[in-house]
Formats: structure tokens, sequence, C-alpha cells
């Protein structure tokens, strides 16, 4: 699930903890980084979790309108089609997604009065109730439902303030999550274990991220004395912490990553210095990372 950026942007992150932090093991910076991981899947799974429970919150709605002493012509004609239809029906009947929520421990993240007051909200919306008169559970209606339930929650406080509460830094993956769950929608109906692809730490990980990380931390050294050759009248203490981290990240790609050409990973490095250090960072960035690729490739090493 995720991207080179996003682990570049998790490695960072991790370094920069390790810093702060005197990290003694390098065990324990690939540990922080797996638990960044995690965390992007756990939020991915609070994510879906929420629109799943909105969908489901249809059944308790039928129960309390058939429940009336007199119910309106409106509570008559309500169908459960939201909740009741094959797509939706794929995740509330997944035994190995409800093992999924327990493991990662996301179904106490969503309040049921929460998820009552999106309900009402949305069943208001002119997409559900066309929806709802067409009484169409054909999986092209559904999925184009769906995919306006989740856009629309995207925009709601409440959805936010859900999301927030418990990832407070979400906004970080916030494109990352997006994604994967319009695919996931997308997808329905969806096998048992359709998860496992979001789950898995695949290539951007096992061999882009934990490699990085690791020879970073390893050559930490020697990547500081190759920089301070390329400084030009600056102090290395002087260098903003980020930069100086970014730096070395850039310079372990150039090192490590032959397949991966120069001018992406400085183009990657320069743009990640603009969002996470100073107003300065991009062009100091940019030309230690220009004058260190111009040296590695003077002695062969890129």
């Amino acid at each position: 699930m995720l991207s080179r950026r996003n682990v570049r942007i998790k490695i960072m992150q991790v370094l920069y903890a390790g810093q702060r932090q005197e990290f003694v093991s390098p065990r324990a910076y690939d540990s922080l980084l797996m638990g960044f991981v995690r965390t992007s899947f756990q939020l991915y799974l609070l994510n879906l979790l929420i629109v799943q429970r909105v969908c489901e919150y249809t059944k308790h709605d039928i129960a309390t309108r058939r429940a009336k002493l007199r119910p309106t012509a409106e509570d008559k004609a309500f169908s459960s089609i939201l909740a009741d239809n094959p797509s939706v029906r794929s995740l509330t009947d997944n035994v190995e997604l409800s093992r999924k929520y327990d493991e990662y421990g996301v179904r106490g993240m969503v309040d049921a009065d929460q998820v009552q007051s999106l309900y009402r909200e949305f069943i208001q919306t002119v997409e559900f109730k066309n929806y709802h008169s067409e009484n169409d559970m054909g999986r092209e209606p559904t999925i184009a439902l769906l995919l306006k339930l989740y856009k629309w929650l995207q925009s709601h406080e409440l959805f936010l303030n859900m999301v927030e509460d418990h990832f407070p830094l979400w906004k970080e993956d916030k494109s990352l999550v997006v994604g994967a769950i319009k695919k996931t929608i997308k997808a329905a109906p969806l096998e048992q274990n359709f998860f496992q692809a979001y789950e898995s730490h695949g290539e951007s990980i096992v061999d882009f991220g934990r490699p990085l990380l690791k020879f970073v931390v390893d050559a930490d050294e020697q990547l500081l004395t190759r920089i301070k050759t390329v400084l030009q009248n600056w102090d290395a203490d002087r260098v903003a912490i980020i930069d100086m981290i970014l730096i070395k990240m850039a310079m372990g790609e150039f090192l490590q990553f032959p397949k991966i050409a120069p001018e992406v990973t400085m183009n990657e490095y320069v743009d990640i210095s603009k969002v996470y250090s100073t107003d300065k960072s991009r062009e100091f960035v940019n030309g230690v990372l220009d004058n260190l690729q111009k040296a590695l490739a003077k002695d062969g090493l890129v």
C-alpha cells in the first residue's frame, strides 16, 4: 500500500526520532519504522470500518421504523438496500476482515452514536435518495453510491474528528489511505482476504525501505564524513537536522539503489524538504545533493 515517497517520509521521521531519543540499537530504528507501517494499515482499516458501519446502520433504522405503532408511508417504503447489497455484504459477512479489525483494535475507535449521526445526515442527501428510489442493487449504482458516501465523509467534520482523535497526524497518509479505500470500493464485492494486498509490506518496505534505513543507520559516520567534503563554507553542526537526515538518505539511495535514477532521488528529497524543513532547505538540499552526486560519479560510485 505504501509508495516509496510515503516510505521516505516515514524513514525521515524514524531517523529524526532516533536522533532525538538517542537510539542505541539499529533494531530500534527498524521497529519504529514497522510500527509506522502498521499504523498506516490500521488507518486504512478504520476508514473502511466507518464506511461499513454507516451502511450497516440501515438495519437499525429499518428495525426502528418497523417498530413504530403508526409508521409513515416513508417508513413503510424504506428499504435496507444500503446494507443488503452484495458489495456491502462482502464486508459485513467477511469473517477474515472481522478478525483483522479485532487484531488491529479499530472497533473501539468507532462510536455508535457518531455513526448514527453520520448515517442520519447521509440518507438525506440527494445521492442516497436517488439510489434508494431506484432500489437497484446492481453493482455499478452501488459502487457509485459508496464512492459518493466516502467522498461525503471526507468533507464531514465529524468523520474527520473520528479519525483524528486516534490518528492526529493522519494527513501524512491521507492521500495514500483515500486512494486505497477508493480502490477497495471499486473492487467490490470483495474476496475474503482482499485486505492482504494493503497489509502486505511489499517492495517499498522489504526491498527499499528497510534496507535504506539500515544502511543510513549503519553508515552514519561515513556518510557524514563524505557530506562534509561538499558543504562549502558550512559547518555540519549548523545544518538543519531534517536537512542532514534527508541528505544522508539521498546519499544512501545514490549508493545502494543504482536502479533509481539520481535525478529522481534528488527531486524526491528536495520536494520533501520543502514540506518538512525550513524555507531555505529546498535550495540548500538541492545544492548539496548535486555536488554529492557529481563527486560520487567522479569516483565511479554511482
